[in-house]
């Protein structure tokens, strides 16, 4: 049973180039790769809508009795540690796999998960079918950035790379308004039931629609077809189980781990507490924190947009000039949250949209592609899979540690509990001051193509 599952999900055959005319490559090569990298950025990116929606829903659960702020914090963190360990398995795994069955089917096993926690108010189901929840989520990232190593050529990586991860801002916008506006309208179960049903239509669309490596469909590698690197450099005799050791104890990948760390420390105060900030401290509705918290992750699209532009233009391709101005940004935007009052509207939603920005920028340089950089792009999957190893764990011990310390706030008004934010933000801010810091270590690290 095992050894069919595996076969099932294992990476085709190379088989031999299927034609020697050159036009016919190009026009069959374009039109998959044009294909793939629309659905890999748009459906990758609508993974969100199956994790990010909890944050959302946490209000009216805690409203309607369900659940509180330490429950939902332990349950974030269950979700957050198997996705962070995940993100290293399924990374190793996804540079052997054929990408086409191994991310719809995480997708679909997800969106079920979905389907039934709209059904049930158990803490202890919560806590288990988030955590389960969490493994099948981290199918996406790893096995998406191996596949876009695969199709594209080490030069076109950095842009590629840039463009595919506003998907992760696509799929945040889609849940902040959709899910609000759901939820509002129908109750805190369709929080899940919707974002249940829409991974559904969405897994069979990416199952129908990625592909698996170059070579398995008779393409030469991306490096042969687009003639852009080296023999010496990009093609090696060593076996992709050596290339993944030699990434694992790369002393550089482990600082810029905990670079990223950091970073997805304050990245996931803002995905899982803004939300209850917004309507707790600063008393906006739940449509009202909904529109200014969707001005995160449109404003994060722009941000990773202008990341490899800015990068590139301005600094010829050097990664660490840039994280320490998205990173100050990033530090700016999260204070001026903390601080402006609430009767500013509009000026906490360009501070939310300030922070979404820096981090667009942070998450491609820490999220991954620093460290891509500097490994072979022949295990790029097991490189990007140490980012979310790293970042995913920072991102538990943030859920854990922040609903810890919002609930330890808690005072008690006319018999009615009140949340204070202060040491949280101090927590997020410290964090992102931190993520600078860390990736400065790795200022000489030399690009490997």
């Amino acid at each position: 049973m095992l050894k069919e599952i595996i076969n099932f999900f294992k990476t085709g055959e190379n088989k031999p180039v299927f034609t020697t005319d050159k036009g016919k490559i190009k026009k069959v090569y374009e039109h998959m790769r044009w294909r793939i990298f629309i659905t890999l950025t748009v459906g990758y990116g609508l993974f969100y809508i199956c994790r990010t929606n909890l944050s959302i829903i946490k209000k009216p659960m805690m409203d309607a009795g369900i659940l509180d702020p330490g429950q939902l914090g332990l349950i974030g963190s269950a979700l957050l540690i198997t996705y962070a360990v995940g993100k290293l398995v399924n990374g190793v795994l996804g540079d052997r796999s054929n990408v086409r069955k191994y991310v719809s089917i995480g997708f679909l096993l997800s969106a079920f998960i979905n389907l039934y926690l709209g059904f049930t108010p158990l803490f202890i189901t919560f806590i288990i079918l988030w955590a389960l929840n969490g493994w099948f989520q981290a199918t996406g990232a790893s096995p998406s950035i191996s596949s876009l190593a695969n199709w594209f050529s080490p030069k076109e990586l950095g842009s590629r790379y840039g463009i595919w991860s506003l998907g992760h801002f696509i799929g945040e916008g889609v849940t902040y308004i959709g899910t609000a506006f759901v939820v509002a309208s129908l109750g805190w179960q369709w929080g899940f039931w919707g974002p249940g049903i829409a991974g559904v239509l969405i897994a069979i669309i990416m199952y129908m629609s990625l592909a698996d490596r170059p070579q398995t469909y008779g393409l030469p590698p991306v490096t042969e077809y687009k003639n852009d690197c080296p023999e010496e450099i990009c093609e090696t005799d060593k076996s992709v189980g050596k290339v993944q050791f030699e990434i694992i104890k790369n002393p550089l990948i482990w600082i810029l781990g905990l670079a990223s760390l950091s970073m997805y420390i304050s990245r996931y105060a803002i995905s899982s507490w803004a939300m209850l900030f917004l309507q707790e401290a600063k008393h906006y509705s739940i449509i009202q924190a909904g529109a200014i918290l969707a001005a995160y992750p449109i404003a994060g699209i722009f941000g990773s947009a202008s990341s490899g532009i800015v990068s590139d233009l301005f600094f010829k391709g050097k990664r660490h000039w840039p994280v320490v101005i998205y990173g100050s940004l990033q530090v700016l935007g999260l204070s001026l949250i903390y601080t402006i009052p609430e009767q500013y509207i509009w000026l906490n939603t360009c501070a939310m949209a300030l922070c979404g920005f820096a981090l667009g920028g942070l998450l491609v340089f820490l999220g991954g592609l620093m460290a891509v950089d500097i490994c072979s792009k022949k295990a790029a999957g097991t490189a990007a899979g140490m980012m979310g190893l790293m970042g995913y764990f920072g991102a538990a011990a943030q859920d854990t540690i922040s609903g810890y310390l919002i609930n330890a706030s808690k005072t008690m008004v006319a018999g009615k509990a009140v949340y204070h934010f202060d040491s949280a933000f101090y927590f997020w801010i410290g964090a992102s001051i931190m993520a600078i810091i860390f990736a400065s270590i790795t200022w000489k690290a030399k690009p490997k193509a």
